[in-house]
């Protein structure tokens, strides 16, 4: 399932920024290249840049991918929920007080994209696991209608939106 295959229903509001930053890309084959791309990227990132701010009050490299994986593990569970028919209207978070919770900056590199390709690759294992009918499912994220197939597209569009910022402002 490629991502100009997602209808008009499917989502909306800041996740459409997401899904189109994704590219028009095959949802499981991404979900397992864009992970490897991302890996290689910070791996050639000098070691000095991953405690880098750009700017009072910004987060460094290693507070970003901690917030990668803080939101690809909400927006899967999203997903999960969503999968199994459940209605129920999930709140948004806010990142914010997520990052300043993580004391990410005490961690090293490896242990941080070692955490985000176990769970990258449980979220391709659960993506691979599910039906046509259950990618299709929408749920309520964040007071936004949105699909479970479209939740994996934001998964990936996140992560390459960051992987961007990276490169625009701390490289």
């Amino acid at each position: 399932m490629n991502s100009d295959q997602l209808l008009e229903n499917e989502y909306s509001g800041g996740f459409a920024t997401y899904i189109k930053e994704a590219g028009n890309v095959n949802l499981i084959e991404e979900l397992e290249i864009s992970l490897h791309d991302f890996i290689r990227f910070v791996q050639d990132i000098p070691m000095d840049k991953f405690d880098y701010r750009y700017a009072e009050g910004k987060w460094t490299i290693k507070d970003i991918i901690q917030h990668i994986i803080d939101c690809e593990r909400i927006f899967a569970y999203r997903a999960l929920r969503f999968s199994r028919n459940d209605k129920t209207p999930l709140p948004s978070f806010e990142e914010n007080d997520y990052a300043v919770n993580t004391d990410s900056n005490r961690r090293s590199i490896q242990d941080l994209l070692t955490e985000l390709s176990a769970l990258r690759h449980s979220n391709l294992l659960f993506f691979k696991s599910l039906s046509e009918e259950q990618l299709k499912r929408i749920g309520t994220a964040s007071n936004i209608q949105i699909s479970v197939r479209a939740l994996g597209f934001v998964i990936i569009g996140h992560q390459k939106h960051h992987q961007k910022v990276f490169r625009e402002r701390y490289l």
